[in-house]
């Protein structure tokens, strides 16, 4: 598989996994201590061939993503379920525990988030009744492919690809049938 965009991955791990079977560029941010020289690379590459966060599905991944989309700004992200991660061993999770095929298919199936839009308010998302019902909340992650949330995260991401309330009472039908 052929990516042109340059991948951002968090280990070299991730990264020797991920060259076994997909040929693309990629960053290793050596985890959640992103350094400015990687901060500068990641935000060129951005600017010329554009990028793909694709961080493990966990706590530190999704520190590492926040901390890119705010300082580099929009960008294309792949998700890995947390459970599709994890090693035999179920002691770590990491993009490097993947199956190729779900490797292929988070490459596939990238958002990009648009950080300028606010299409959906805070009074809207509450309307929505997802902030009390996780269940609700994943399934429209899984749904989405934008990783697991908690409120505040789903808000932002669901703003970021540009969804208002209307678009996402239409997907919540869908999920619900």
């Amino acid at each position: 598989m052929k990516i042109n965009e340059v991948i951002v991955v968090e280990g070299y791990h991730d990264m020797q996994h991920l060259k076994n079977f997909i040929d693309a560029d990629i960053i290793v941010t050596n985890g959640s201590a992103l350094n400015e020289d990687t901060i500068s690379l990641i935000k060129k590459a951005n600017e010329t061939r554009g990028v793909i966060i694709f961080t493990d599905p966990d706590y530190p991944g999704e520190k590492i993503r926040d901390t890119i989309v705010k300082r580099i700004g929009n960008t294309k992200h792949a998700f890995l379920k947390k459970e599709d991660a994890i090693d035999i061993h179920k002691h770590k999770v990491g993009i490097e525990h993947a199956s190729p095929l779900l490797i292929k298919e988070a490459l596939s199936n990238t958002i990009t988030f648009n950080i300028n839009d606010n299409t959906l308010t805070w009074h809207d998302y509450l309307s929505l009744n997802l902030s009390g019902n996780k269940q609700k909340r994943l399934k429209l992650c899984n749904y989405l492919n934008i990783g697991p949330c908690n409120n505040k995260t789903l808000y932002h991401r669901l703003n970021m690809i540009n969804l208002n309330k209307d678009k996402i009472f239409k997907i919540m039908e869908v999920i619900n049938e």
